[in-house]
């Protein structure tokens, strides 16, 4: 981050980052070594929305005090806010991804704003930590009136204070990791030791936050957090105390639910957003205290929302015949109308960021690639100011209002891409991510080494990276294997060579590598069919006492991918329907999907279905235009007979 035009050197570069050693701070045990921001370009789409959320959201959503989203904290505004609202979430959120924002880019005007808003947030912190924006009577240091029992478990007092204040100590600390100011990590420590000292008075965290407490027990990711960057042993207790409040919430039970295999939708009220934030906070308390039940509830529930609560797309996504928008559907349940808010996609992104960095798996990086191609892309406007709050498979894109939280989780999401594309490890580097850019890599055996991706991926599957190391040596690159590709082979400098393919899902080629040496290889872009149902099946008794199960409603779609794209009809099908049923050939769907002459953005297909004229094909997130109001339709309706 620079600072008057001058860079400053990182905290992350001193040592003192989130693995350091100072203080007994703890490594990532997978032995993956993330670039810093700086060290990172991507191009092509996810380049393109990151140099938007650049200079649309994160440049002008705040600049300094004066901004509404600081403003908040003006100690008149303080003194008054007794409405329980969420708008102080932004400051944190905008500190987290500014900040990182910054550091990538050199950018010096958003540096300044970064500095001079975490030392105005600074300076409204009250002498016993505290930095929200409640009166003094709505403080979450203050016990709740007794709770009635309510569908979505909201607390008698409606508040988000605790949620707002682990936004903040979030982004304060990511501010300091790009800029050494030791108030910044001196203000989330005090926020930490207030948060400590109230659950030590007798207020439990399940009673500060809605949906049965998850709203507040989030502090776990942001206490464990602080128990990284200073090693101080009492922001681990805290964090393990938010969780045993959690598990011990009838309605929430969340590490006991979790390991007794309950689906995501069964936990309180089964919100997506901040269960998976639950999710990220549980994982980074195994890595700090090594515990596995930890992990294990963790890796249960991911495959349990991998398997039944993700959109093609790969966004959390439900909603469907409940009171809430945004939470599970029972697994099984299918709509096209189903909703996506883009907080659960971000959510989603940092639960598989940790886990990629726990595990050094490539599945995680494969759902990390896939929502970031779509739900999370395809949700943000040209102008990268405007957000969806949802998104649906099937639906109208509509650009949210100025407060909704969407705006500030769709601007930090896009700001995670560049720390997991790439990572070191002890055997050479990885390439997660796939598309056009560049990266510097610290190995041990090469020192530092570049890898430039030249690709028109994810619109083609041609890619080649080329690797220059600063002397001469042996090490890997290994290659994440997408799950939809077949396999290829990968060549350097033209000629095919050997590649061992683990069961971690890379492809590693090893060799010694000098600058000028490229590898190369194809990945098969075919179109892949997709099939969902939307069924309702009624359970009764034979006169003889015998189980009897009767389909009574049954609706089935199709869908359409070709490599990591999702793609959909844009606009009104044929100018004025909103569902269109198409029958299909019965023939691999390479017969029937036409690919078209590529015009700059990846080529739209022609679906060839039989009885009607072609329905053109776009990717998802550019789908009949990136503007408000636009349709997009990823699941057509298949006639009856073809139900089967």
């Amino acid at each position: 981050m620079t600072n008057e035009g001058e860079r400053v050197k990182s905290n992350e570069e001193r040592g003192n980052g989130r693995d350091g050693e100072r203080g007994g701070a703890v490594p990532r045990p997978a032995g993956l070594r993330p670039p810093l921001p700086r060290q990172v370009e991507l191009h092509g789409p996810l380049g393109d929305a990151l140099a938007a959320n650049l200079r649309g959201r994160l440049s002008r959503f705040i600049v300094d005090e004066t901004s509404p989203a600081i403003a908040l904290f003006a100690p008149e505004r303080v003194r008054g806010n007794h409405e329980g609202d969420w708008y102080g979430e932004h400051a944190g959120k905008w500190l987290y991804a500014a900040a990182k924002a910054a550091a990538r880019s050199g950018d010096a005007a958003l540096a300044a704003s970064v500095r001079r808003v975490a030392d105005y947030l600074v300076s409204r912190q009250d002498e016993d930590g505290y930095l929200g924006n409640y009166a003094p009577e709505r403080r979450f240091m203050r016990k709740q009136p007794p709770k009635p029992v309510s569908w979505n478990g909201e607390p008698a007092l409606r508040t988000w204070d605790v949620w707002t204040h682990s936004y903040l100590v979030l982004g304060l600390l990511e501010a300091h990791r790009h800029i050494p100011e030791p108030r910044y990590l001196q203000a989330a420590r005090r926020i930490g030791d207030l948060c400590l000292r109230t659950l030590d008075g007798g207020i439990a965290i399940t009673e500060l936050g809605n949906h049965f407490g998850m709203s507040a027990t989030v502090l776990m990711e942001p206490a464990v957090e602080l128990y990284f960057a200073t090693g101080e042993r009492r922001y681990l207790d805290l964090a393990e105390r938010v969780l045993a409040q959690a598990d011990a919430e009838p309605q929430l039970a969340l590490l006991r639910r979790a390991l007794a295999g309950a689906d995501a939708s069964e936990i309180a009220t089964g919100k997506a957003y901040q269960l998976i934030w639950n999710l990220v906070g549980v994982l980074k308390l195994h890595r700090a205290t090594g515990k596995p039940e930890y992990r294990e509830a963790v890796e249960r529930l991911w495959g349990n929302i991998r398997e039944h609560h993700l959109s093609l797309g790969g966004g959390p996504w439900g909603g469907v015949a409940h009171r809430s928008r945004e939470v599970f559907n029972a697994p099984g349940a299918f709509v096209p109308q189903g909703y996506i808010e883009t907080c659960s996609v971000l959510a989603w992104l940092q639960l598989n960021r940790e886990l990629l960095a726990l595990t050094g798996h490539a599945r995680y990086a494969e759902e990390i690639e896939r929502t970031a191609y779509n739900d999370l892309i395809g949700a943000q406007a040209p102008d990268g100011e405007d957000w969806c709050y949802y998104s649906y498979a099937n639906g109208k894109r509509v650009h949210t209002t100025y407060w909704r939280c969407c705006k500030s989780s769709g601007a930090m999401a896009l700001e995670e891409l560049p720390g997991v594309a790439y990572a070191a490890d002890e055997a050479g580097v990885r390439v997660h991510l796939y598309g056009p850019g560049t990266a510097q890599l610290e190995t041990a055996q090469a020192g530092a080494v570049e890898l430039r991706q030249r690709t028109r991926y994810p619109f083609d599957g041609a890619v080649r990276i080329e690797v220059a190391p600063a002397r001469p040596a042996r090490f890997v690159v290994a290659l994440r294997l997408p799950a939809w590709a077949e396999g290829f082979q990968p060549r350097v400098n033209g000629t095919p060579v050997p590649a061992e393919a683990g069961d971690d899902g890379y492809l590693r080629v090893a060799r010694e590598w000098r600058a000028g040496d490229a590898i190369e290889f194809d990945l098969p872009l075919r179109p892949r069919l997709h099939r969902r149902t939307h069924r309702n099946v009624q359970e009764s008794r034979a006169p003889d006492g015998a189980p009897v199960a009767q389909e009574v409603l049954r609706y089935d779609y199709a869908a359409i991918s070709r490599g990591a794209l999702v793609y959909a009809v844009g606009g009104l099908i044929d100018g004025y329907k909103t569902e269109e049923t198409v029958k299909l050939p019965q023939a691999p769907c390479e017969a029937w999907i036409e690919p078209l002459a590529d015009a700059g953005e990846g080529a739209d297909l022609l679906l060839h279905a039989e009885g009607r004229p072609p329905l053109r094909l776009q990717p998802y997130y550019r789908a009949g235009g990136r503007a408000h109001g636009a349709w997009r339709f990823v699941w057509l309706p298949l006639p009856p007979e073809d139900a089967r």
